[in-house]
């Protein structure tokens, strides 16, 4: 599977591709969103982003809008991987089309099972 990792922290950024890595899939990175849409469009879509909410240029909402709007992106899932932990925010992001929701600090269980409740955790 072939993941885009989205986050202004390059700490978190290597964090997550580690357990990608671990877990046998292949990745991108990004630093925020903008720069997330331009990898794709010149990388052609991904299985799976992950997105941080809170980044410069572009949030993490934002850019689950905008992919959203592209119908060539229509299959790639999103999931939120965020210090946003309220009932609201949450709501918001899988209204606008994230796929799943996981709360910072987390653990690599929970990222796994993450993976596996959207079916991206065998790799490809």
């Amino acid at each position: 599977m072939r993941f885009l990792v989205i986050d202004d922290s390059r700490a978190i950024r290597s964090l997550i591709i580690r357990m990608l890595k671990e877990l046998g899939h292949q990745h991108a990175e990004a630093g925020n969103g903008r720069e997330a849409l331009d990898i794709i469009a010149n990388n052609g879509p991904f299985d799976a982003a992950l997105v941080d909410w809170n980044m410069p240029v572009m949030t993490g909402i934002q850019f689950v809008e905008a992919a959203r709007a592209k119908p060539e992106l229509a299959g790639m899932q999103i999931m939120m991987i965020t210090t946003e932990t309220e009932v609201e925010r949450i709501q918001q992001a899988l209204a606008l089309g994230a796929t799943e929701y996981l709360m910072k600090p987390f653990t690599r269980e929970a990222f796994a099972d993450k993976l596996a409740m959207m079916g991206l955790d065998k790799a490809a």
